[in-house]
């Protein structure tokens, strides 16, 4: 992990970052949908899942997918002391992510502006969500608020 983020003018369209790995278990979605209040059957009986649905096995939500490559994303250590404020995404699922596989996050930088405030900018990201065969499961264009360099 970086010791401090990257500030806004070390971000530059084009720019590529990866991020660790990390397997989704059976206690992440435990925790996470019991939390959350995600009780619905697709996510919490393995019966309706294996009878009802072209799954099989059980899936976990996209919303903990999202929050796990978020966390992976955190853990990178870009935004370290330096992101600011999550702006807005635009999420699209491609795929169904299952308890026990892996999943990374490949972050493309897209494009950053300025703001009218001298201490911060806005960056756009697109970010690629896969599993541990490279298969895509989630993209999602995001933009933050990201601390400028004090001169």
């Amino acid at each position: 992990m970086h010791s401090r983020g990257l500030y806004f003018e070390d971000f530059s369209a084009g720019q590529q970052y990866a991020t660790d790995r990390r397997t989704i278990t059976e206690a992440d979605h435990i925790n996470f949908t019991t939390s959350f209040g995600f009780f619905e059957p697709l996510f919490m009986d393995r019966a309706y899942v294996a009878d009802e649905t072209p799954y099989k096995r059980p899936i976990v939500p996209g919303a903990l997918t999202f929050s796990m490559a978020e966390g992976l994303t955190i853990l990178s250590g870009i935004l370290h002391g330096t992101g600011l404020a999550f702006l807005g995404v635009d999420l699209k699922v491609i795929k169904p992510v299952f308890i026990g596989e892996t999943i990374k996050v490949d972050i493309d930088v897209v494009d950053k502006r300025q703001t009218q405030k001298p201490d911060r900018g806005i960056v756009s990201f697109l970010h690629r969500v896969s599993n541990q065969d490279d298969e895509p499961v989630m993209e999602y264009a995001i933009k933050r608020m990201i601390r400028r360099k004090h001169e």
